[in-house]
């Protein structure tokens, strides 16, 4: 047996609208849920209200789902029978089924709403004499009316006031606060109901110039056209796009609106996601033969060796990028030892632990903190400094008037020369007791710890190889004039990349730097990529103790001010 559903409707001018579909089903669901077979959207109606089955050839069962019956020729029940050739009625909240048979011998079910019974064309129009529809004009013409005004007032206006508001920088668009979409961030919340600030012409995307006319100290990332030759062309349903996106004005890829997106409210810019990067590095070999770059898309999978700027020439102060993987050798213009100084069982040690009530050292001898001092915003540390990280050991006093020492100032070749050259050479500073072993006359730290012999002259004692200079420093002659080879200490490694130090204050310093195990200062002490990804993997690593993107160690922005800039040429 099939069903005939034929729903029976007015609209608002009492015009009789009927609808009718035919089920082929056994069974059928009443409910206001709209899911149902019979939808009957009432609140007095249950989402799932009913059931009606085929009993047989001619005979329907209708039962209630939940505790709330429904009227069967005007009896409220929660289950009935009834035979469709004699029909039946059904009500449901303020709804009424007639069941009757179909010319198809089929079951036929009428619905209507109770309250359209009467619905007649004379009744309607008694009815309408005393409704608010007798003096107002139809639904569809206030609707239209509603539309037009809106129009009016949120797109017609502000289009006029822009397009009539001339070139006064002063001048404001009125209206347009309707179309912002959110709120500005922080930085530019003074730009708030400006919106002609940004968006320049009507309709228009923000373009990059109107971004540069106020952030003028934001540089390129690189040369624009080697940019878009390092994307490559991509593929053709992405050039498509893009040649749409560019008939409406759109700038880009590339465009500063690609990463600064506005209108997201007072929150800080989410980084850029690591595909971002690896759209131009992932194949950069590929699309620039000539790029010095290699290919980056995973810090895990795809990521060349890190490759620091060190000094190779200490005269003319040289920085030269140098991959970890070709073992490189600094020239700094210094003679040091780490391992030395931090042998816990050496002798620079055992001073420190002397001394260490005075300067501050431990009893277990010297630490990298003692030397390398973090700025104030743990990220980096401050440059060495001899008076304060070295004279406590390695002392610049060379002679004793009373009660005071005359003491060398560093960093001036001509006026220790002057210092010493006047020096009474007879003058010996008495010396209560003799150091043993290495600090013994003659031995190596004699000369740092004991008054000098002035026998032989004491500038040339002072620059000799063990000397209170020549100890750390390589003399040299420039013009006729005594000196010392320039000293250069590189506070930043990687002028491309970015590292805190703060955030890996849970690690020893030995743990990434082999400073206990460096004999010599031509040692370039920095972690290889292998030693990162003991923790850093890409960004869509499972298994990384701290999945890393490109942005945690790279900013697309070349940065202002670094210590040194590599020399002009193609990347």
């Amino acid at each position: 047996m099939t069903f005939r559903l034929r729903q029976i409707e007015f609209t608002a001018d009492g015009r009789e609208i009927v609808r009718e579909r035919v089920v082929d089903k056994a069974r059928l669901s009443v409910g206001r849920a709209a899911e149902n077979d019979i939808h009957l959207p009432d609140l007095a109606v249950d989402p799932q209200h009913a059931m009606i089955t085929q009993a047989g050839d001619n005979r329907l069962e209708v039962s209630a789902v939940g505790s709330l019956g429904f009227s069967l020729d005007g009896s409220v029940t929660l289950s009935g029978s009834l035979d469709i050739r004699t029909g039946a009625e059904l009500r449901f909240g303020n709804y009424i089924i007639a069941v009757g048979r179909a010319d198809d011998g089929g079951a036929l079910l009428t619905i209507r709403q109770a309250s359209d019974l009467g619905g007649k064309s004379a009744d309607f129009d008694e009815k309408r004499g005393f409704s608010l529809a007798a003096v107002l004009p139809g639904k569809r013409r206030v609707s239209w009316l509603a539309a037009l005004f809106i129009l009016a007032l949120f797109l017609a206006f502000p289009i006029v006031s822009q397009l009539t508001k001339g070139d006064d920088p002063k001048a404001t668009v009125h209206g347009d606060g309707s179309w912002s979409a959110g709120k500005l961030s922080l930085a530019h919340h003074g730009l708030e109901q400006k919106c002609e600030a940004c968006h320049v012409k009507p309709f228009e995307p923000v373009q990059d110039k109107a971004c540069v006319a106020c952030h003028t100290q934001v540089h390129d990332h690189a040369d624009p056209a080697r940019m878009a030759a390092g994307r490559g062309a991509g593929p053709l349903g992405q050039r498509i796009l893009w040649s749409v996106a560019h008939a409406f004005g759109k700038p880009g890829p590339g465009a500063c609106t690609d990463c600064h997106t506005e209108h997201e409210g007072a929150t800080r810019m989410a980084a850029p996601a690591q595909q971002f990067c690896s759209d131009c590095h992932g194949a950069l070999k590929e699309n620039l033969a000539d790029t010095r770059l290699g290919d980056a898309g995973d810090f895990g999978k795809l990521h060349p060796q890190f490759t620091p700027a060190i000094v190779t020439d200490p005269l003319t102060r040289k920085l030269t990028t140098v991959s970890l993987d070709a073992k490189p050798r600094e020239n700094s213009g210094l003679a040091f030892t780490h391992a030395m100084h931090l042998d816990p069982r050496g002798g620079v040690a055992r001073m420190a632990a002397n001394i260490g009530a005075e300067r501050g050292y431990g009893a277990n001898g010297m630490q990298c903190k003692d030397c390398h001092r973090s700025t104030e915003d743990g990220i980096r540390f401050k440059p060495i400094d001899m008076e304060r990280d070295c004279e406590s050991c390695h002392s610049l006093a060379y002679d004793q008037v009373g009660g005071t020492f005359r003491r060398l100032r560093h960093g001036d070749v001509d006026q220790m020369v002057a210092d010493l050259s006047a020096a009474d050479m007879r003058r010996v500073i008495p010396v209560s007791r003799r150091r043993p072993g290495d600090f013994a006359p003659g031995r190596p730290y004699y000369s740092n710890f004991a008054p000098p012999s002035f026998s032989g002259g004491l500038v040339q004692q002072a620059m000799s190889k063990g000397g209170v200079c020549g100890e750390c420093h390589t003399p040299a002659m420039a013009n006729g004039k005594l000196g010392v080879v320039p000293v250069t200490l590189v506070s930043r490694y990687m002028q491309n990349g970015w590292f805190n130090h703060k955030a890996h204050a849970q690690e020893t310093c030995t743990s990434c730097h082999a400073a206990n195990k460096s004999n010599t200062s031509a040692d370039v002490l920095l972690p290889g990529i292998a030693q990162c990804r003991t923790c850093h993997l890409g960004e869509d690593s499972t298994k990384a103790a701290v999945p890393s993107g490109c942005a945690m160690c790279h900013s697309y922005h070349p940065t202002a001010g670094v210590p040194r800039r590599f020399p002009q040429g193609k990347t």
